[in-house]
């Protein structure tokens, strides 16, 4: 069978993997002889609104697909970055790397929203634009999932309300995957970031967080209560009504880790602020935060001791961060990765 194109890409979070995505699928294998699906948001933590691993969004789309279709697939994890050029660049390049020269590459996608605007950015590529299939929505199916009653008769209710909406090998994958340790903790979360949302609406807010450096290390906190529970963070907050940014973001410092240099000498230590502000960045709702860069000038780390928010406070060398990306809490890795060269989210 001749095709138009060489490769066909799809990009998404398949958060998770419903029928408008398969449908999305069926029109990329139908146009070119070779699928490469890009997964979004790779190698972060889990968290209510990226529930799945990219491992396990790969392992759910090959379930849905016969054994000659997973043949022409392949899968390629893409962190995010939150910068819309820089990820498009690192997309285009990661796919180039996968494909031979000179491929004939269209790309498959459905025009939505501005939250499709992402589609606009390779030029170099043919888009084939797919109609919207139904009313089938992956922040609706994911509310399904985790709030669901507990009880025979709600997991039945469940069931047969996301059976019409997923790939039946799909709903397999989901039933089986909330029988494992992590869907009881995204439940809870989950439940967490909808009450929020009920008493303080979904934004936008304004926090601020410190980026700490000391004798080759930084200080992170552990959170201790969801959203992130568990999680590495940077220490931060929400800005009081009266404060400057800087003045908050010292005083999320003192409060969740103990810290006890002077102000004036933090101050002194700022290098450098910087702005975070993509509406997916958090899963609270819209967050612009204030990123604060301290590098203290010191051969001995300072003591510090989890308060307020956070269950611990502790000193990791910065040469670790990048093997636990996984652990950190939103899109702080790429807060650090601004500041300190971490050498993300490219590689």
């Amino acid at each position: 069978m001749s095709h138009e194109f060489d490769v066909a890409v799809l990009i998404g979070r398949f958060q998770p993997f419903h029928n408008g995505h398969a449908a999305l699928l069926a029109t990329a294998l139908d146009k070119a002889a070779e699928v490469v699906v890009v997964l979004g948001s790779a190698h972060a933590a889990r968290n209510a609104r990226n529930p799945f691993t990219w491992e396990e969004r790969a392992a759910m789309i090959g379930a849905s697909l016969n054994e000659a279709q997973r043949e022409r697939v392949s899968f390629l994890p893409q962190r995010d970055c939150y910068d819309d050029r820089r990820w498009a660049a690192a997309v285009a390049a990661a796919v180039g790397q996968a494909v031979a020269p000179g491929a004939r590459v269209a790309l498959i996608g459905h025009l939505k929203d501005a939250s499709s605007d992402y589609l606009k950015r390779f030029p170099g590529w043919s888009f084939i634009p797919v109609h919207q299939q139904g009313e089938i929505d992956a922040t609706a199916l994911r509310r399904i999932f985790f709030e669901g009653e507990e009880t025979a008769a709600g997991k039945a209710a469940t069931q047969a309300l996301l059976g019409g909406l997923v790939p039946p090998a799909v709903l397999h994958y989901l039933l089986g995957w909330a029988g494992l340790a992590p869907y009881a903790l995204l439940r809870a979360e989950h439940a967490a970031i909808e009450e929020s949302r009920r008493i303080w609406g979904s934004g936008p807010f304004i926090t601020v967080d410190a980026v700490v450096t000391a004798a080759g290390h930084v200080l992170l906190v552990e959170r201790g209560r969801a959203p992130g529970k568990g999680l590495w963070a940077l220490p931060g907050g929400f800005l009081d009504g009266r404060e400057r940014v800087v003045q908050g973001a010292i005083r999320e410092l003192r409060e969740e880790t103990g810290f006890a240099l002077l102000d004036a000498e933090l101050e002194g230590a700022l290098k450098g602020v910087a702005v975070f502000d993509h509406p997916d960045r958090s899963a609270r709702g819209r967050t612009i935060t204030h990123a604060h860069y301290f590098a203290l000038e010191c051969s001995r780390l300072p003591e510090v001791a989890g308060a307020d928010d956070a269950a611990s406070a502790f000193w990791l060398p910065i040469g670790e961060l990048a093997a636990n990306e996984s652990r950190l809490f939103e899109d702080h890795f790429n807060i650090l990765d601004h500041f300190l060269g971490l050498g993300g989210p490219e590689t």
